[in-house]
């Protein structure tokens, strides 16, 4: 018989692969669904204004795709390639190691315009660019951490220590969940390449209660466990459940712990994962025309297609933030090849997200985010024909939810090194996603140790908000 500290050991956030025999599922990938039953009890889940997204989908491409080989075009890099970067410029491009001032290469793809708005995209990126109606382009992006790690934590938390909370947990922390049945916020790592694995803090929690983590799944398996044993009836495992949150809310009363409270919201939301997760990864109701749209049958597009279609489903199940992670685009030496690999496997299954979206109905109520932890160099690092970290300057853009698509904001210099116009950090986008969701950052507030934080931080940040409609 384990005695009640035995298994409280055993059930711990830190068991990897400890699955509880009293409901059949790990630990693992499930502590974060505490979030989803109850809503905040630190705040009253009320948006601060109307929102213009329900829900968001934060496509974020690790590694750092260029902004000038893709939405930010410099036909001034042709005319200077190979030459050292102009004095004028190179006198305020940021002092870090990664900024290399010699050997400017152009990019190698060619740049139009597409659509009514005459946005001119990169031939990189054909499929998106049919969407440049629907986009709004920050090509102003701009921190000073030049390193992946720190980057990514920078973008997704606001500093590279990775401390803080997720910009998808603020956002649950303030509005709670719209289904009892799945998790609130999810994320999807795919195609780690090279040495940039993702970075917990960017679905973690930091000072926030352990329920309002993200929870990890893979597009192709789902959520692991989650099937229910066919030995085992509904109504006994929710006998099981019933007596074990028993026991365990007996504990949490002599003991207090926001862990314990969180794995017993853990263990609800397991048992419901065993009746609708099976029902949510199974793509065979979609039809043939839409697998085909989202590149599920083809190699190169399969698992981005899926999570991108898998978005889509969690979208109209009443996930409010989905983060969907793809890693790759360290583009070192040949960015040539890098950069249309990574696009073949992006491409066309984002665009086919932003169609079926907009088919659906569920663009107007959804924000699509596309980005990474920070741009490249316009020099050629090395003679590889490569380009380096550059956090100065980089872009992003945004769709749906209440954005003014066909629209950019901010300007680079004529080579793309320094933000000449309009800089938005990404503090200034995290309270931009916030505000759509409707959330004032400012307002939106946590007592941590006595310090009264908000998801702006120390830097503070400011709504972008000319991204959005006039009527928004």
């Amino acid at each position: 018989m384990m005695n009640r500290r035995g298994f409280g050991m055993t059930a711990g956030w830190g068991a990897s692969a400890v699955s509880l025999q009293a409901i059949a599922v790990q630990a693992l990938g499930l502590q974060a669904l505490a979030s989803e039953p109850a809503l905040s009890q630190e705040n009253n889940n009320a948006p601060h204004h109307p929102p213009t997204a329900k829900s968001v989908v934060f496509l974020f491409m690790s590694g750092g795709p260029s902004q000038v080989d893709t939405f930010d075009p410099k036909p001034e890099l042709a005319r200077l390639a190979g030459k050292d970067v102009p004095e004028s410029i190179a006198a305020h491009v940021p002092k870090i190691k990664r900024a290399g001032l010699k050997n400017l290469m152009a990019s190698p793809w060619e740049f139009n315009p597409h659509g009514e708005s005459g946005i001119p995209v990169s031939t990189l990126l054909p499929r998106i660019a049919e969407h440049v109606d629907d986009l709004c382009v920050i090509r102003s992006m701009s921190h000073r951490n030049p390193v992946h790690g720190p980057g990514e934590c920078v973008a997704l938390t606001g500093t590279s220590i990775g401390d803080r909370p997720s910009l998808g947990a603020w956002s649950i922390y303030g509005l709670g969940s719209e289904t009892d049945d799945l998790p609130a916020f999810i994320t999807m790592n795919l195609h780690t390449d090279g040495m940039q694995n993702p970075q917990a803090a960017g679905w973690g929690t930091g000072f926030l209660p352990s329920r309002f983590q993200g929870t990890v799944v893979n597009p192709l398996t789902g959520i692991q466990n989650t099937t229910m044993p066919s030995s085992t009836a509904v109504q006994q495992r929710s006998d099981e459940l019933r007596v074990l949150q028993q026991m365990n809310r007996q504990f949490l009363q002599r003991t207090q712990q926001s862990e314990l409270d969180a794995r017993i919201r853990s263990y609800e939301m397991a048992f419901q994962m065993q009746t609708t997760g099976p029902e949510l990864f199974d793509l065979n109701s979609e039809t043939g025309e839409t697998h085909s749209l989202y590149g599920v049958d083809q190699p190169e597009t399969k698992t981005v297609g899926r999570a991108c279609l898998l978005a889509r489903r969690m979208v109209q199940r009443g996930v409010r933030f989905v983060q969907i992670r793809v890693g790759g685009w360290d583009a070192h030496g040949n960015i040539l090849a890098n950069h249309t690999k990574l696009a073949r496997r992006t491409d066309a299954p984002i665009a086919a997200l932003l169609t079926d979206l907009k088919r659906t109905g569920l663009l107007d109520s959804t924000l699509v985010v596309w980005g990474g932890e920070f741009g490249r160099t316009p020099t050629m690092e090395g003679r590889g024909n490569g380009r380096d970290h550059s956090p100065a300057a980089y872009s992003v853009w945004m769709a749906g939810g209440g954005i003014r698509g066909g629209h950019i904001i901010g300007e680079s210099d004529p080579i793309g090194y320094t933000v000449t116009e309009r800089p938005v950090t990404p503090v200034d986008m995290h309270a931009t996603i916030l505000h759509a969701m409707g959330i004032d950052s400012q307002r939106l507030q946590f007592n941590h140790h006595g310090l009264i934080e908000t998801p702006l931080g120390v830097t503070a940040g400011q709504t972008v908000l000319e991204a959005f409609n006039k009527h928004s």
